[in-house]
C-alpha cells in the first residue's frame, strides 16, 4: 500500500464536491490523502462554499497521510491547482491518531474515510466530538471491505449511535452517515 496508486474513482470524487456544497462544508476532514486526489474536490468545494457565503470566513481541508512520499506527491498535486486550492489544505503527516488529537476545529462539517479500514472507527471516534448536528461521514469501499469496515459500520448503525446511515451503490459501496444526536 506504501507506493499503490490509490484514489476515490471520478464519479465518487463529484459525489463527494456536490456533498460538500450542500453541506456548505468549510470544514472538512480527510482521513487518507494518498496523492490528494480526493483533496481536490474537497478543497475545490470549500472554496466555493467560501466564495458562495455572504460574509467572509474561513474553511479548511485538513488531510492525513501517513506515507511521506505520498503525502509529497500530493503536494505537489495541489500546486499545480494554484493557491486557491492549495490555500486551504492542512496537511498532517504521520499517524493520524496522534496528528488529529490537536488542533482540529470546533466544529467538523464533513469527514472522508478513504483509509486502511481497521483505523476507520479510531479515526471516527477522534473526530466524532467535533462533528456538527448534521455532519457527515464519507466511508469508501464498505462493500468490497466489509470484513476490514465491520466494527466500523456496527458503530454506525447502532441504533442510539446518532447516526443515520445508507450505503451507496458505488462501486465498492460507499457508506454516507449523517450525524444527528439527540440533543
Amino acid at each position: 500500500m506504501r507506493d499503490k496508486f490509490i484514489a476515490l474513482e471520478q464519479d465518487k470524487g463529484h459525489f463527494i464536491y456536490q456533498l460538500a456544497r450542500t453541506l456548505n462544508a468549510t470544514t472538512i476532514v480527510e482521513a487518507g490523502t494518498s496523492y490528494g486526489v480526493s483533496t481536490i474536490y474537497l478543497a475545490l468545494a470549500v472554496t466555493d462554499n467560501l466564495a458562495a457565503a455572504a460574509a467572509p470566513s474561513k474553511g479548511t481541508v485538513i488531510a492525513t497521510e501517513y506515507e511521506p512520499a505520498k503525502a509529497e506527491q500530493a503536494r505537489k498535486h495541489w500546486a499545480e491547482c494554484g493557491d486557491t486550492i492549495s490555500s486551504v489544505i492542512d496537511l498532517r503527516e504521520g499517524d493520524l491518531r496522534e496528528t488529529l488529537k490537536t488542533n482540529l476545529p470546533d466544529q467538523v462539517d464533513m469527514l472522508l474515510l478513504d483509509i486502511w479500514t481497521p483505523m476507520a472507527l479510531p479515526t471516527l471516534k477522534l473526530v466524532q466530538p467535533k462533528l456538527r448536528y448534521g455532519a457527515v461521514v464519507v466511508a469508501d469501499n464498505t462493500v468490497s471491505s466489509a470484513e476490514g469496515y465491520k466494527e466500523f459500520l456496527e458503530y454506525v448503525r447502532a441504533p442510539g449511535s446518532g447516526f443515520s446511515t445508507l450505503t451507496l451503490p458505488y462501486k465498492g459501496g460507499l457508506e454516507m452517515s449523517v450525524y444527528l444526536p439527540v440533543r
